[in-house]
């Protein structure tokens, strides 16, 4: 099994909306993922309450049950198709990717 967590800092401002708004918005292109990606068989995403200087605005935790199924998420169309929206609304990017 593989695990993929990403953490976002969003910018204040973009696609016409604030912080908040990107991340709910994000929250939920995301999880219109869930059961279209073979191979994925997690996914969360939660959006950040502490708003602390140290913590992300934004999660998303997936399970894969291999790398290969991981490889075949990021390529796929629906992942793909988001890509612009929320790389728009991004300022920092951070991510693991590991195997259990």
């Amino acid at each position: 099994m593989v695990k993929h967590i990403v953490l976002w800092r969003l910018k204040d401002n973009a696609h016409g909306n604030d912080r908040q708004t990107n991340a709910y918005l994000i929250k939920e292109m995301l999880e219109a993922l869930r059961g279209r990606i073979p191979g994925m068989t997690a996914i969360e995403v939660g959006i950040d309450f502490s708003t602390t200087d140290s913590s992300a605005d934004l999660m998303l935790y997936s399970e894969f049950v291999d790398r290969e199924a991981l490889q075949s998420y990021q390529a796929h169309p629906e992942h793909q198709a988001l890509i612009p929206f929320i790389g728009e609304a991004t300022r920092e990017r951070r991510l693991v990717d590991y195997a259990v």
